[in-house]
């Protein structure tokens, strides 16, 4: 499979519609462009809050894919008639979940999706984590005095929501306070969210 192309990757730009890709989403992307090998020609989507599925699912759509996203919250019977009529018209079907792991519980359904291309965002890795506060700060507007990832990577939990977390601390700390985000502001951020115990690390 070739290698796609990057479209959504927020270096450098502050829109609110885009998506950093990183180790924890790249391969995602690349099955979402090969339609023809899903199995049932449908996908099912999962991962972490706050990591970006839904922006994934308007990007599919923007792809030739539907998409019904917080799949688990629609009935049953309505996805299943949904999955035959992907199989009838041969479209791509997405089906977005926010629940780890999906339990279905209408046999039929049940037995489809499990037979389907299962997508899963994983944990991002360091790179990535550099990436997601840049560019969280980027969207807030936020300008990060330099060595702000070196200092924040090795030091934040590693998950979407507590990235976005720590970077509208950091934003809310350093307008409070009317002073840049320097080391100081991410030291007290780091400390709001982590407990008193990351003291230790510094």
């Amino acid at each position: 499979m070739s290698q796609i192309a990057l479209p959504l990757d927020l270096r450098g730009r502050s829109d609110p519609e885009s998506i950093v890709i990183g180790n924890a989403n790249r391969a995602i992307y690349e099955a979402l462009m090969d339609h023809a090998a899903w199995p049932f020609r449908t996908a099912v989507l999962t991962g972490p809050d706050r990591s970006g599925k839904s922006l994934i699912g308007k990007w599919a759509s923007g792809q030739g894919v539907a998409v019904i996203d917080d799949a688990e919250r629609e009935d049953e019977t309505d996805l299943f008639h949904r999955w035959n009529a992907a199989q009838e018209s041969g479209e791509p079907l997405l089906l977005i979940s926010n629940r780890q792991p999906w339990d279905i519980s209408l046999p039929d359904l049940r037995s489809r999706l499990g037979g389907s291309l299962q997508l899963e965002i994983g944990t991002p890795d360091d790179d990535m984590v550099a990436q997601l506060i840049e560019s969280m700060a980027a969207q807030r507007g936020l300008s990060l005095s330099e060595g702000a990832t070196a200092y924040l990577v090795p030091r934040i939990e590693r998950s979407f929501s507590g990235i976005e977390r720590l970077v509208e601390v950091i934003d809310r700390l350093s307008l409070e306070r009317k002073t840049p985000a320097t080391m100081s502001v991410w030291r007290d951020a780091l400390d709001q969210i982590q407990g008193p115990e990351q003291q230790r690390l510094l």
